[in-house]
């Protein structure tokens, strides 16, 4: 074969490898469309878009067929990728979902034209109608239905809700399928369902709950039990007590004859209640409102040790609040906690995969010697904590003074516990006697039958207790936990810490249900930059010291001159007149002022700059460490091919 020959063979060769491989890359991406189109590799550090194992419980076992009907406006969509693409994942995720369920869930997706029947239809089942800059408008949302008429709606699937995606969606499918809400018994004396401005913002029409409570009401028939009551309804198996006012002892009875017939409780008690001393528009506190709570005899025959004159305080789990004259500076709150994974029982379901619990003035709880349940801390603090007594931080407001009076002891202190076991009643002899009153007409026949109106006295429970006590009511306050953002005249919820998932992981697993609390903690907003933070608090520490020594020596140094004004000596003519001696020692003042001020800005800004050189170092490192790696992994390669080349060719040269 000659050169020429052996040249245009290896050309054709080539043209015909290069016409199959385009062949064979087309024929793959067509396959791939058809028969992979919801396979994906997850590379997120939580798995945000694996389906988990509760939406798959959920999936593979309804009763009954539901039917989804995805509105999406697809051409109008097309003009914004972001939408689009999100469209796109909800698509593939209702398809998975399919697959999942099987003939018992229906999808249905419809683009609602302008002026036609599907758009009336989505407007008529409550789909939000979205307007866009150019006068158009994009439906995007979800309605689910079961055969016996119950509908749930997502109106809009707004994109700042997109790593609660999957819950939202598993959520409404879990109601639709749910024969019916279980009834859990509320007993509070918080404005849960009214939010801060109480009873008179809900007369004027102007109420917004917490978004807690709305969502207890999406999953739960709430039942409202006034705080004065004998006897508890049996067809209610749960009670969710949060920071009551005191109660009577009847009351107290009633709730432990509960847990004597096997009834669950969720409670929170708390040393300092801040979302019940929220201000309403008058400013003062809403009337009636409750400073701390405890539950009597209750904690302690339950096994629990809980003094309601302790705080909790935290340096190492502290948030971060303004303070300051000028409001400025940022500073360690110690009363304010923003808890981390490391502080939460990883065996329990509840807080198995919690992230972030922010609190505010929590208590402590301990097991109660004697007790004869099981006491088992499902949220701690750190091992930098104290705990300081409720009168001294009561209205505190000044953290530099909370953060110099904190020694911590070492000890992590128990924030919530799960009690189970046997429990014996706080009332081993019946029923309290009633409180001494006035003789009315009338008033022995009522007598006789509220007392046989009673269930038979328990001394001790019939089945082992389960029930889950947070010394913390603050979990409730929105400003702790969640961003609530007005879109298109609706309320809509971005987490920013797990609080509402503790709440509704107990009530659930205390009601028997566990497949949605894996999807409430797959994702949160905030990722907390341990090593940066705690880079940050050893500078704040040093620093803190002198500045409150030079804040110091400012407030003495204004009250001398403070002192000298006032003992000028007076003249009728021209006003306050100073001797030459006042008038140097107050100039000399004004300068020693000044000059402490300059040193304290000084301080201040010195203090910012490390912490900021401190980010942008780890920033640097975190953006910059990789390219560098690869470069040189590249460059590495690149040189041990030019050596193996040059290599070659002198062993070629060599041998010829």
């Amino acid at each position: 074969m000659t050169l020429d020959a052996l040249s245009h063979n290896r050309r054709l060769i080539a043209a015909l490898s290069l016409t199959v491989a385009v062949v064979l890359f087309i024929a793959l991406n067509i396959a791939a469309t058809s028969f992979f189109r919801t396979a994906r590799v997850d590379l997120t550090d939580k798995g945000l878009f694996t389906v988990s194992a509760g939406t798959q419980e959920i999936l593979s076992n309804l009763k009954e067929p539901v039917t989804l009907r995805f509105f999406f406006s697809r051409r109008v969509a097309a003009d914004y990728a972001q939408i689009q693409a999100y469209g796109e994942r909800v698509r593939d995720l209702l398809r998975e979902y399919q697959s999942i369920a099987g003939d018992k869930l229906r999808v249905e997706e419809i683009d609602p034209e302008p002026f036609s029947e599907e758009e009336d239809r989505a407007l008529a089942l409550g789909i939000t109608a979205a307007p866009t800059r150019e006068g158009k408008t994009i439906y995007f949302g979800v309605v689910g239905s079961n055969s016996i008429d119950g509908q749930e709606v997502l109106a809009y699937l707004n994109q700042d809700r997109e790593q609660y995606l999957e819950y939202d969606l598993t959520s409404l499918i879990a109601r639709l399928d749910a024969e019916k809400k279980p009834k859990l018994g509320l007993i509070t004396n918080l404005p849960l369902d009214t939010g801060p401005g109480g009873l008179m913002a809900a007369m004027q029409g102007r109420s917004q709950p917490y978004m807690i409570y709305e969502q207890i009401t999406q999953s739960f028939d709430v039942v409202f039990l006034e705080q004065e009551f004998k006897t508890i309804s049996p067809d209610i198996d749960t009670l969710l007590i949060a920071h009551p006012k005191a109660l009577a002892p009847h009351t107290l009875y009633a709730i432990d004859q509960f847990v004597m017939r096997g009834g669950r409780v969720l409670a929170f008690v708390d040393p300092i209640s801040e979302i019940s001393q929220t201000a309403s528009e008058s400013g003062n506190p809403l009337a009636g409102s409750t400073f701390s709570s405890d539950l009597g005899p209750l904690l302690k025959a339950w096994g629990i040790d809980y003094d309601p004159n302790l705080v909790v305080a935290d340096r190492l789990r502290a948030q971060r609040v303004q303070y300051g004259r000028t409001g400025g500076q940022i500073i360690d709150y110690i009363l304010w906690l923003g808890l981390q994974e490391a502080d939460f029982d990883r065996d329990d379901i509840v807080t198995s995969a919690l992230q972030v619990l922010n609190l505010g003035t929590p208590g402590a709880l301990k097991q109660a010697e004697g007790a004869t349940t099981t006491f088992v801390p499902l949220v701690r603090s750190s091992a930098e904590a104290m705990t300081m007594p409720a009168d001294d931080v009561r209205g505190q407001s000044d953290p530099p003074s909370l953060l110099a009076r904190f020694l911590p002891t070492g000890e992590r202190y128990v924030i919530a516990a799960r009690i189970s076991g046997p429990v014996k009643s706080a009332y081993p002899d019946g029923p309290p006697a009633e409180p001494a009153a006035a003789p009315e007409e009338g008033a022995e026949e009522e007598t006789a039958e509220s007392s046989e109106a009673l269930p038979a006295h328990l001394p001790e429970s019939a089945n082992p207790a389960n029930i889950i006590v947070m010394a913390d009511s603050d979990i409730f306050d929105d400003r702790f936990w969640v961003q609530v953002q007005q879109f298109l005249g609706q309320r809509m919820a971005v987490p920013i810490a797990d609080n509402a998932a503790f709440v509704l992981n107990a009530a659930e697993n205390l009601l028997g249900s566990s497949a949605l609390i894996s999807l409430r903690t797959r994702a949160s907003s905030t990722r907390p930059f341990a090593v940066v933070d705690e880079l940050r608090r050893r500078a704040e520490t040093r620093y803190l010291a002198e500045q409150q020594r030079l804040e110091a020596k400012l407030d003495e140094t204004q009250s001398r001159i403070d002192a000298l004004q006032r003992t000028a000596r007076p003249d009728g003519a021209s006003g306050a007149v100073l001797t030459p001696e006042q008038e140097a020692e107050i100039d000399r003042f004004l300068k020693e002022r000044a000059a402490t001020r300059g040193e304290l800005r000084t301080v201040q800004r010195e203090l910012t700059r490390e912490i900021e050189s401190l980010g942008t170092m780890l920033a640097i490192i975190n953006i910059a460490l990789v390219p560098i790696v690869v470069a040189g992994v590249a460059i590495a390669l690149a040189v041990l091919r030019s050596r193996r080349r040059h290599q070659r060719v002198a062993e070629g040269t060599g041998g010829g």
